[in-house]
């Protein structure tokens, strides 16, 4: 019997089991695909918002602002890549500057700190390439970027190592109350347990309407993105965001914590929760407004497209908390932007909302820091060298682009909660992030997997278990 399962392994779900293994009890995370960060998790801004933009008074407000000033020390304690850039919201119209007035004064409200509304002189000073049509933007100095892949992956790794278990490629399919406890069906597997979290993305209303009279809608908000090439990376400093509207935050432009540019995303909403494809229309979008936030976006340069789904709900706001028809069963509904800023609060708030259901009680001996990945192309030449000494495999380059080594592909794989996949070995350490997207270093990085997990390489996926890169050999060695 376990105290607690959590059902989806993206931020929310992860940051919620590293706040329960701070307790006495027996937590279990399922996750339908191989890996952990696998959804909404691995296809969004990478923004750590300040909190202007939701409304005052609503949960989302109050846990943007709160997860804002609490990632100082959680990328602290769990070492990951983390930049506090500042974002801009621009206009082009002076007749738009009171909205901007507008969103100041809500983030005062909000508690959001460090703001200031600043003109085409001072902007022009801290983003040079700023478009000449811009006139004036909200400054947000608390705005930053991160990963949000190394983010999970370092909530999941901090939970198993704190007594988490992760149950990945296991579907679940039915919930039953029973007289004090849930019984949990996934496919031919069945688990009981005291509470469940209900963590699941796009789909969070599936199981919430599978135990609750008190129905909730999710729609599958989809945008496009585009990565472009660290030779550009640096082409703006700040996150620049256009004036929101009714669908979101709008395009924005931002360099990322590994040095690449990105741009996106549109809005489009889908009746698909699974409908992760690129358009030709969406992209374009992108082009045609990114032009409008600074002169010349070098989008020649672009080295990848891609597209994620929002869990909006119909009410535009998170909904978290004990069901009321469904006591035990604990939501974490409707998680779009700022859900990736708010995830070490809504993480917080959910284990304390678990723990007094079922009276849980603080343990001893939780261990409060990981250290992240080894990273040989940030080392000095001594860090580097003593590395090597150790293990020669952090001399052997395997990913050029990027300039990941053996050693590094093997510490993702061997890791707590470790890499099982082409896409888990990049979401931790970035090969096939880079220029080729893979062209060189996949064969390699085959090879590795096959080794490090004792399988076949035919059985070696790019993802999920249906996404097989090879069928077999052609001739005989």
């Amino acid at each position: 019997m376990y105290d607690c399962i959590v059902i989806g392994a993206g931020v929310i779900g992860c940051s919620v089991a590293r706040e329960l293994s701070r307790y006495d009890c027996k937590i279990a995370v399922l996750e339908k695909e191989e890996d952990v960060c696998s959804g909404t998790s691995k296809a969004n801004s990478a923004i750590v918002h300040a909190g202007y933009d939701a409304q005052t008074g609503s949960l989302m407000a109050k846990l943007n602002v709160k997860g804002n000033k609490m990632m100082k020390k959680i990328v602290e304690d769990l070492d990951v890549h983390y930049i506090n850039n500042g974002s801009l919201v621009v206009t082009s119209n002076e007749q738009d500057i009171p909205k901007l007035e507008e969103l100041y004064q809500r983030g005062i409200k909000n508690g959001v700190e460090d703001m200031q509304i600043i003109y085409k002189d001072e902007i022009k000073k801290i983003e040079p390439n700023i478009a000449d049509s811009v006139v004036a933007a909200l400054y947000a100095k608390t705005a930053g970027i991160i990963c949000p892949f190394n983010l999970t992956i370092a909530f999941a790794e901090n939970a198993n190592v704190n007594g988490a278990e992760f149950i990945f490629d296991t579907k679940v399919t039915a919930l039953e109350k029973k007289e004090g406890y849930w019984v949990v069906k996934a496919q031919d597997k069945t688990y009981e347990t005291k509470t469940i979290v209900n963590a699941a993305g796009v789909y969070s209303d599936v199981f919430h309407n599978m135990v609750s009279n008190k129905k909730i809608h999710i729609t599958p908000r989809r945008g496009n993105y585009m990565l472009l090439d660290k030779k550009v990376g640096n082409y703006v400093n700040n996150t620049i965001f256009q004036l929101p509207n009714e669908l979101g935050k709008g395009v924005l432009l931002a360099p990322t914590v590994h040095g690449n540019l990105i741009v996106g995303p549109n809005a489009e909403d889908v009746d698909d929760k699974g409908a992760t494809c690129t358009s030709k229309e969406g992209l374009q979008f992108l082009t045609d407004k990114a032009s409008m936030s600074v002169k010349n976006p070098p989008l020649n340069m672009v080295i990848t497209s891609f597209s994620g789904l929002r869990a909006h709900e119909d009410g535009h706001e998170f909904i978290i908390g004990e069901v009321e028809d469904a006591k035990g069963f604990v939501d974490c509904a409707g998680i779009e932007s700022p859900g990736l800023t708010a995830s070490p609060a809504i993480g917080e708030m959910t284990a304390e909302i678990v723990a007094n259901i079922i009276d849980l009680k603080k343990k001893n001996n939780f261990i409060e820091k990981r250290k992240g990945f080894n990273s040989t192309a940030k080392m000095n030449k001594e860090e580097l060298n003593a590395l090597i000494k150790k293990d020669k495999s952090y001399s052997h380059i395997i990913c050029r682009c990027e300039m990941i080594t053996e050693g590094e592909i093997v510490e993702a794989i061997n890791r707590p909660v470790g890499a099982k996949s082409l896409d888990g070995i990049k979401r931790r350490v970035r090969p096939t992030s880079g220029r080729c997207q893979g062209g060189f270093c996949t064969p390699f990085l085959i090879d590795i997997l096959s080794r490090e997990l004792n399988v076949p390489k035919e059985q070696i996926c790019k993802n999920n278990k249906n996404s097989y890169l090879l069928t077999g050999e052609i001739k005989q060695g």
